[in-house]
């Protein structure tokens, strides 16, 4: 059995503005197609052998499994917890558009890549036809 091409990456972080500044920077790096910020969420865990209960932004991201280490190390890194959750499930299935587009907006730049596509699902504002 192959791997997925595609993944959800999930990770939380503890307000709002450090959720949209995760995910402006994983899509700026084209390590994410998409961010997804869920409204706060309540996570209760064990935590230095005491049990906490924490307002947190959940975030997906999607993106493929070929960039699932640079978006792990990117993540890591400008992650501001000492254990940030990172968690990628697979993408069994979906629609070949969609999917299409994820896998366009993740691919590393190149000199000869053309212009990145539109979300399929967004307004065109190009002004075309």
């Amino acid at each position: 059995m192959t791997s997925p091409a595609w993944l959800t990456v999930l990770t939380t972080t503890d307000s709002e503005e450090k959720a949209r500044l995760l995910a402006r920077g994983v899509v700026e790096a084209r390590l994410a197609a998409c961010v997804q910020i869920s409204a706060p969420v309540i996570s209760v865990y064990r935590w230095e052998n005491a049990v906490e209960t924490t307002q947190e932004w959940q975030l997906l991201l999607k993106t493929t499994a070929e960039r699932y280490e640079e978006l792990e190390a990117h993540l890591q890194e400008a992650h501001d917890y000492d254990t940030p959750e990172i968690i990628a499930i697979p993408v069994v299935r979906g629609s070949a558009g969609y999917l299409g587009w994820v896998s366009a907006e993740t691919a590393p730049v190149t000199s000869s890549s053309p212009g990145t596509s539109q979300n399929p699902g967004a307004p065109d504002t190009s002004g075309g036809s």
